[in-house]
Parts: structure tokens; sequence; C-alpha cells
């Protein structure tokens, strides 16, 4: 949830946001090891990217998703990220609306 859009009632009322993150990293020494410590903390990411995106006001899911990318990339042992934002509420008779973008570290 979150408060997202150009729109008066947007503003108001939070939306429900779908927010999916795909994130590229390199995963030999965790499947070697098969220990939680050799991993990308998913949790703790879903955490950062939950927290931001309910506290963000953003006016577009484009600023929004580039927030979010940004915050995955931050994140040790995360290469790039393939990131979507869907607002579910948005456009009557539709699921969702959203957009999906592709960042890297470079």
């Amino acid at each position: 949830m979150g408060i997202i859009g150009i729109y008066a009632q947007e503003r108001i009322i939070p939306q429900e946001l779908l927010i999916n993150a795909v994130m590229l990293t390199d995963t030999k020494k965790a499947a070697e090891t098969d220990d939680i410590v050799d991993c990308v903390d998913y949790e703790k990411v879903a955490n950062r990217l939950r927290e931001h995106a309910q506290t963000a006001r953003r006016m577009t899911v484009e600023a929004l998703a580039q927030d979010l990318a940004r915050l995955c990339l931050e994140t040790p042992g995360v290469r790039a990220v393939t990131l979507r934002v869907e607002k579910t509420q948005a456009i009557q008779d539709t699921g969702s609306v959203g957009v999906e973008i592709f960042r890297e570290n470079l």
C-alpha cells in the first residue's frame, strides 16, 4: 500500500501495489555451501522495498520503480535487477497496470 498517483484521490487514499524484484547475483558460493549467509537477504530487501513504497508518496510508478531498483542495487551482491511496480486499482476492469524496468550496477 502506498500513496501514488497524479489525481487528487490518489494523493489521499493509499493504493495496493504489486512489487516484483528479480535480482541478478552470483549464486555459485551459496549453491556450493547451501548456507544462508552466502545468499542475498531477500527478506531484508523486500522489507526495504515495502517500507519505501509505503512512505515515498511518488506521483508516478516510473519514479517509484527507479527508487526501488536503486535500493536493490545498494544490496551487497546484487549486480542487476528487473523490477516491476503495478497499481491494482488504477484503471477499472484491469487486474493491474504498471511498469517494468531493468537496472544494473556498472
